[in-house]
């Protein structure tokens, strides 16, 4: 069975642009695996706890000494890499807040990252451990970024997704939103093209 993980990262849940740009994706994978299951992923809906040193513990210390803390963030950071070990396609909305990725999805990357489950160190560098599968990152901004040294987040995520064993990665851009109108429905208008483009 074909299984999609689709992680919305917008703080404005299902309403905000990047999670409508996902969801177009989504609906047309859908329509072509009326079989296939989806794994919804709503990081605002079902925020995770920035990590903290208790948290981080958890992630090397014996697990018959966790705290009820410790063994919470434990099974949330499973959880999440299950999630991703069961789907052959990954989809992201991503805004950009303030030049970066939504601390949410900073969150859940560092319960994603985890030494010696789906990364390692090695004497010659790190060696990501999670199988590769197709990464898809919807990317929605107010400004124009795409190529500049502004855009930090298409650099940091394709680092931080190789960092763990996933290079199959495009993104799909959907920029100057605050624009005006004009800009915006133009912008748009490219991204749904690209979209329905990729699912069919």
């Amino acid at each position: 069975m074909n299984t999609l993980l689709h992680i919305n990262t917008s703080l404005f849940a299902s309403e905000g642009q990047s999670s409508a740009l996902a969801a177009r994706y989504v609906e047309r994978w859908r329509r072509n695996h009326p079989e296939g299951r989806v794994i919804e992923r709503n990081l605002s809906e079902q925020p995770v706890a920035h990590l903290d040193a208790e948290r981080f513990g958890a992630f090397l210390a014996d697990e018959a000494k966790l705290t009820p803390l410790q063994r919470q963030a434990l099974d949330e950071s499973n959880t999440f890499i299950d999630e991703l070990r069961a789907a052959d396609t990954v989809v992201i909305g991503l805004p950009m807040y303030n030049f970066g990725i939504p601390s949410m999805f900073k969150a859940w990357i560092d319960h994603v990252a985890r030494p010696g489950v789906t990364f390692r160190y090695t004497e010659n560098g790190p060696v990501g451990l999670l199988a590769d599968r197709k990464v898809m990152v919807f990317a929605a901004r107010g400004g124009v970024y795409q190529g500049t040294p502004m855009d930090t987040q298409t650099d940091y995520v394709t680092h931080v997704l190789n960092f763990i064993g996933l290079h199959d990665i495009e993104f799909v851009y959907a920029e100057g939103l605050a624009l005006g109108d004009d800009r915006q429905r133009q912008a748009l208008a490219k991204a749904h093209s690209t979209i329905d483009a990729l699912a069919a």
